[in-house]
């Protein structure tokens, strides 16, 4: 399969471990063992009944009839909000504990922007009874309010990171720096496809959860298993991934990812990485990333906190550089309309991030048989601070 990850790690020219000397035989065991732990017998059985009894899984595939008619195709939704912590990243946590467990690992850590894995990550701790901290830029940390008590409600200990940006990125890199002091006992759960390898294949496993569920579901609805076109958003790039992951040598479908413009990818308050990105190394592997001449990185910008990241997954940046997916910049303004039009046409309050995915069907030229398969990532109560503030922008919808 040409867009999985081979054997040293790498997507194409992208990915790698690109670790500090004191993480790389923790790396290195977590490469050896990760494929051998998750591909066994007993770790599915246990990682799909806490899928199915836990989260709640199957999410549904909802044929959205009035956006259908709007936009003159066949639109059906993903929905990933259904998930138990709404969001998709229940998905990726329930399955990395497991693997922590079963390493011997006794305290986890995780960064997070919208807060929605730093609560997914906080509620397996809860669940499995383990030690959790996790690191969230100061700028979330206000703008996500909600999720921080979640997460200390559900026993984790929030760190607010104070430098650079004070979002997703500095968040990473803080607690890189934790798992540095502390490679023998603790567990990274990280929250997208990114890091070092083996976390962009083994994020991406545990999310393609979605795209296995998809082709059962279109094929029980449609009377086949694939659609036209799949349309995800995308920031590190693990809801895309789980979108795509079975469908990503199947050239029949066409695959469409919304990245954060924030103001305009061509101005300097955007987080479009895969339309201004070069190729350089952020948080242990190589990729895309918003970086100056001299190679240090720029400050991300979108209204969304769960896509504030100045780089993308290795797996994403290879697949976008070899054409095989179309990645659309989604402005703020976009997104909350998006999100206003979703909520008034179906009764869904979308994540912003998911909005982004919304606003991408605007963009793209569809037909009336075309079978459009969008993932709601996430749901949106985390947001509604965020929509009432910026309602002006939701046009026809924001008179209330």
């Amino acid at each position: 399969m040409k867009y999985q990850v081979d054997e040293k790690g790498f997507y194409g020219e992208f990915g790698g471990a690109y670790v500090p000397e004191i993480l790389y035989a923790t790396v290195r065991n977590l490469q050896e063992q990760y494929r051998e732990i998750i591909e066994t017998e007993a770790f599915q059985q246990e990682y799909h009944a806490l899928l199915k009894d836990y989260v709640g899984r199957p999410s549904p595939l909802y044929y959205a009839r009035r956006m259908s008619e709007r936009y003159g195709c066949r639109l059906y939704l993903k929905r990933e909000d259904l998930n138990h912590t709404g969001a998709h990243k229940i998905n990726n946590t329930i399955g990395q504990i497991l693997l922590a467990k079963k390493m011997g690992k006794t305290r986890i850590i995780a960064e997070t922007g919208a807060g929605q894995h730093g609560v997914a990550t906080a509620t397996v701790c809860a669940l499995m009874g383990m030690r959790c901290e996790v690191f969230m830029g100061a700028t979330d940390v206000e703008r996500q309010h909600t999720n921080v008590e979640r997460m200390r409600m559900l026993g984790a200990e929030v760190h607010p990171v104070r430098t650079g940006n004070m979002t997703l990125s500095d968040a990473c890199s803080e607690a890189i720096r934790d798992w540095c002091c502390h490679p023998a006992d603790t567990f990274y759960i990280v929250g997208s496809t990114m890091g070092p390898h083996p976390y962009p294949d083994l994020v991406a496993r545990m999310q393609s959860v979605i795209s296995e569920e998809i082709k059962w579901q279109l094929q029980e609805q449609t009377g086949r298993d694939y659609p036209d076109y799949l349309v995800a958003c995308i920031g590190g790039g693990s809801n895309a991934a789980g979108t795509i992951y079975h469908y990503m040598d199947d050239e029949r479908v066409k695959i469409v990812l919304a990245e954060a413009g924030g103001h305009g990818w061509d101005t300097d308050h955007t987080a479009a990485t895969i339309h201004r990105g070069t190729t350089g190394i952020l948080h242990g592997a190589k990729m895309l990333v918003m970086q100056d001449d001299d190679g240090q990185i720029q400050e991300a910008f979108t209204i969304s906190a769960g896509l504030d990241y100045p780089g993308v997954g290795p797996m994403h940046c290879h697949m976008a550089k070899q054409g095989r997916t179309t990645v659309l910049s989604i402005n703020d303004d976009e997104a909350i309309r998006a999100g206003y039009e979703l909520t008034r046409m179906e009764g869904i309050i979308p994540a912003i991030e998911s909005a982004h995915a919304i606003a991408a069907l605007q963009k793209m030229t569809l037909k009336t048989d075309d079978v459009v398969v969008l993932t709601v990532s996430g749901r949106g109560d985390k947001d509604v601070e965020t929509y009432l503030k910026n309602k002006s922008l939701a046009g026809e919808y924001g008179n209330f």
